[in-house]
Order: structure tokens, then C-alpha cells, then sequence
């Protein structure tokens, strides 16, 4: 299934010269979620309905990157958008989103790198509009580099997060255990929007992604009755 993490992966690999080759990559992965086909999670994909909206702005080559999780992401959140952040290029679809009046964008970064008036840390009901999250996905170096260098996103109000819990995703390293997956940011975005159950769904889909991806680097077969699959399954709607 289509979406715009996938649309946007298939328009950079055009755009190469050279095929892109992920790190420790050499069999075949599944087109549809990334993992090496044997594992593949496809009909694990959870549909759940969300009111708020996630927009992606994806430094480089996040998009091609098979451990990406705003990929997840746009799994889950139908109303998802994604663009490749540029310096100097800006997409004109990126600012018709961010215009459109049926959205109030919040641009979600640490509050201690921002300006104090333009810190919130509550997504505030506004009539006739739907939250929509501005994630910037990347190395937490580059979103740096992109909130200082992006001013078309100074007048957007930045949404601070306060997380309770450390990051548990496991599929790169990070120098601190309090930067967080772009995953388990909208997790935390979604539950501030009183998406209770979108939000615990996407952490739950994370977990059993982070699972296939590494049993498949392993080479050992996946338990779909363990702990991690019980609840994606516990989380899923009826049909």
C-alpha cells in the first residue's frame, strides 16, 4: 500500500545515480515494509483512525533507509505527509500544508533550543482546525541544522515533549537516552492530542517492527505469539 514516506522513497531512488545499498544489506528486502522478505510484517500493519495529521520533513536520505520509522508512521497516520528537507529548495506543497486552514501545525523540538514564547507543551483544542505535527527526521545533529536553517517554520508554535520514559528503539545508536525515534515522538504527539489509542497502537507496531528487523539481521525466525505481538493484536480494531 501506498503512502508518503513510500511515494517520497521511490521519487529520491530516481533521482540517484547509483543504487541505494542500506548498511548490512544484501538480500532482498519486502518493498512494502522494508524488512528482509522472510520476515516480513505487512499483514501485521495496524489501521487505526486519527483526527490529527503528521507532517514529515525528512533530511537526505532518511527516506531510503530501511530502519526509518516514519515510515511506521505513515502506516498508521493516514493523513501523513513527507518532503525532503532543503536548504535552499523548498517544496511549494510544503507550504500550502502548513497554510491549509483546516490544520493547526505544531513543530515539535525540544523547548530549551526555542525562543520561550513560542513553546507550548499542550496540543490546545482550536475549533474548525486538527492538530498536525511538524517532525523533523533525522539525526538529532541534523534536525538541529534544520530548525536553525528552516525559517519558513518560525511562525509555527514548537511543541515541547516531556517524556516520562526512555527510548527503547534499538535499531541505531543515539549518544543520549532521552532522544527518541521519530516513531516514539508521534507516539508521544498523538497522545497529547487524546489519540490514547493511535498512540499506544504506534508503539506497539514499533516494538514488533524493531523485532522483525533485528531477527532478520539474525537470521532467526520470528515468534509471533510473544509478548509484543499479543499486544499489536490486543490493540487491533475489528474489521
Amino acid at each position: 500500500m501506498s503512502h508518503a514516506v513510500s511515494r517520497l522513497r521511490a521519487a529520491r531512488l530516481a533521482q540517484r545515480d547509483r543504487p541505494f545499498q542500506a548498511r548490512g544489506s544484501r538480500e532482498a528486502r519486502c518493498p512494502g515494509c522494508r524488512v528482509i522478505a522472510s520476515h516480513c510484517l505487512c499483514a501485521l500493519r495496524p489501521v487505526v483512525p486519527t483526527r490529527a495529521g503528521v507532517c514529515l520533513l525528512m533530511y537526505d536520505t532518511e527516506p531510503l533507509k530501511p530502519s526509518n520509522t516514519g515510515w511506521l508512521i505513515a502506516d498508521l497516520v493516514a493523513d501523513t505527509s513527507a518532503f525532503v528537507w532543503s536548504r535552499t529548495v523548498i517544496d511549494p506543497a510544503l507550504l500550502v500544508l502548513l497554510a491549509d486552514p483546516q490544520w493547526q501545525p505544531y513543530l515539535v523540538f525540544p523547548g530549551e533550543f526555542v525562543a520561550a514564547e513560542r513553546v507550548v507543551t499542550a496540543v490546545a483544542p482550536v475549533a474548525g482546525k486538527r492538530p498536525l505535527f511538524v517532525l523533523l527526521d533525522a539525526t538529532w545533529a541534523e534536525a538541529r541544522k534544520m530548525f536553525r536553517k528552516s525559517p519558513y517554520l518560525d511562525h509555527l508554535p514548537v511543541l515541547s515533549l516531556t517524556p516520562g520514559q526512555l527510548s527503547s528503539y534499538r535499531l541505531r545508536r543515539s549518544t543520549r537516552d532521552d532522544h527518541f525515534c521519530t516513531s516514539e515522538v508521534a507516539s508521544l504527539c498523538l497522545a497529547l492530542a487524546g489519540e490514547a489509542h493511535a498512540a499506544e497502537t504506534l508503539e506497539a507496531y514499533l516494538d514488533v517492527f524493531t523485532s522483525h528487523y533485528l531477527l532478520a539481521r539474525q537470521h532467526v525466525p520470528v515468534d509471533l505469539e510473544d509478548a509484543a505481538h499479543q499486544r499489536l493484536r490486543g490493540l487491533a480494531l475489528p474489521t
